[in-house]
């Protein structure tokens, strides 16, 4: 009696092990559905330093949202009064890294403007893209896509992008210079919420060259006066 009473059972755990086996036992459906693990974003090296510094930055004093974010290339890096510059506005946060294109801040955008919760983000990037070769029309696609990764997640920021400014040591790629300002004036007048502020036409002299004493000796990065012209004209489109 006891050997047939065994049989089934021995009969049904080989079903059961075989099931666990070939797979088509699963233990719970939670564990089956679960979402493969998406990899770390990778960033470039060149940057670390820069994160790390914004990074220690917002560790001693947390910016408060719904505040203006200055982001860029190295015309904003190098601005060592910014934020006293605005000091009408009541948070003002400088996150300009130097040497970088327009197409970092777009890889960047959720570590450069999203955790800041921003009203106003003020952009200055693309010179950068130029000199390395980009197209005046991929100058404006990288903007195009700065813009939406900042609307998809914030979307009642406003932003404003400031020209690419006529550096006297990159004159001669002025025609490019241009045509992608121009891009993307055009294209700030499609989006409700966006700015363009014009710099380029008032760092220019009466013969259309660039206002050599705006900038400094390397006549790439601006001077004293020039930040000062900056101030006038970029203190206009902070308005509340």
């Amino acid at each position: 009696m006891f050997r047939r009473f065994l049989r089934p059972v021995l009969h049904l755990s080989l079903v059961v092990c075989g099931l666990v086996v070939t797979g088509l036992l699963v233990p719970t459906a939670a564990q089956d559905a679960r979402p493969p693990e998406k990899a770390p974003a990778t960033v470039d090296p060149r940057w670390h330093a820069s994160l790390e510094a914004f990074a220690a930055a917002d560790l001693r004093q947390t910016p408060q949202p719904g505040g203006v974010l200055f982001v860029g290339s190295s015309s904003i890096r190098l601005w060592n009064d910014l934020e006293t510059s605005f000091a009408d506005q009541p948070v003002v946060i400088k996150r300009g890294f130097g040497g970088s294109q327009l197409l970092d801040c777009v890889k960047l955008v959720d570590r450069l403007v999203l955790p800041y919760k921003p009203r106003l983000v003020v952009v200055y990037a693309g010179e950068n893209d130029i000199a390395e070769g980009a197209t005046p029309q991929q100058v404006l696609e990288r903007f195009s896509a700065f813009v939406q990764a900042i609307k998809a997640d914030l979307p009642g920021s406003r932003i404003a992008y400031v020209s690419i400014k006529p550096s006297p040591l990159r004159a001669g790629l002025m025609p490019q210079v241009r045509e992608a300002n121009e891009l993307i004036r055009t294209y700030s007048q499609t989006e409700p919420q966006l700015d363009f502020i014009d710099v380029y036409s008032l760092m220019l002299d009466a013969s259309g060259q660039p206002r050599g004493e705006l900038f400094s000796s390397d006549r790439l990065h601006l001077n004293a006066d020039g930040y000062a012209l900056w101030q006038r004209v970029i203190a206009s489109h902070l308005k509340v």
